[in-house]
């Protein structure tokens, strides 16, 4: 049965170390589109760290869709829908800001407006993020979130860092939220319901196709489970040796034009 979905993961999967697009990964990307194919980027990343490349990809047509926050948000690209939006509750950021504070690890908290920090001295990586993502970050004290519709929590900082208290985190986290180490310097907490695989199935039910009808391309732990909902299944070369065990196929690197070479191969071919 043909791939009539491919799911795309962004940063060490769509995008090569320089940030970029390679020609390859764009013509790969019209060539499936005219094919009928629906590329559907799956990221972690808020809808406002997409939204230039989807207009450059030309991926915002009717029938266009996207996965962000790691699957808490997806949406009509065209129409902006949200066809998919699960996020957490003010007693969720209360409790994680504490847990937070108690490993002594930097912290976000992220809507679909902002980014917003309870860290007076604002992590870098809070700033990195904000730059990657396009977003204004914003200091509010946990009394003043009450309101916000917050979609995906991080604690964020340097990996030895962020290792030592992923080391001391309760079980109770990871039985009340879908917890997923994304980079050495980010680990990423949603609602229970969320994950990348959650949103492709849903997708693909929408849109009347089959498991075997579905590919999925990431590099890293935070892309397992959109990797273990599809019929298909693509590592890249650069991606964690954990994930390359579940892979159906292995493509070449990000800085290879990997994501091409998978659509021509596996795809059209």
């Amino acid at each position: 049965m043909s791939i009539k979905l491919v799911a795309v993961d962004i940063d060490g999967t769509l995008l090569n170390s320089k940030r970029e697009v390679t020609p390859e990964v764009y013509t790969a990307i019209q060539d499936a589109k005219k094919a009928g194919i629906k590329v559907v980027i799956a990221t972690g990343r808020p809808i406002a760290g997409v939204t230039d490349l989807l207009e450059k990809l030309n991926l915002k047509d009717q029938g266009d869709y996207v996965i962000t926050f790691n699957g808490a948000l997806v949406q009509d690209t065209a129409t902006g829908e949200d066809l998919i939006k699960e996020t957490l509750t003010y007693d969720d950021y209360l409790d994680i800001e504490l847990l937070s504070r108690k490993l002594g690890v930097h912290m976000h908290a992220i809507s679909k407006e902002g980014i917003y920090t309870a860290n007076r001295d604002i992590g870098k990586y809070t700033v990195h993020e904000a730059s990657l993502v396009n977003m204004p970050v914003y200091y509010r004290t946990p009394e003043e979130m009450v309101g916000k519709e917050i979609v995906k929590i991080m604690m964020i900082d340097e990996p030895e860092v962020l290792d030592t208290a992923i080391a001391q985190l309760p079980a109770s986290l990871y039985e009340h939220y879908t917890v997923v180490k994304s980079r050495p310097f980010y680990l990423e907490i949603m609602n229970k319901k969320v994950s990348k695989g959650t949103a492709i199935i849903h997708l693909a039910e929408k849109l009347g196709l089959s498991r075997d009808e579905t590919m999925a391309i990431g590099d890293e732990e935070n892309d397992r489970a959109m990797l273990e909902a599809v019929g298909s299944p693509v590592v890249m070369e650069n991606g964690i040796p954990e994930l390359k065990k579940m892979a159906k196929y292995i493509t070449k690197s990000n800085d290879n034009s990997g994501v091409a070479y998978a659509i021509k191969k596996w795809v059209l071919n």
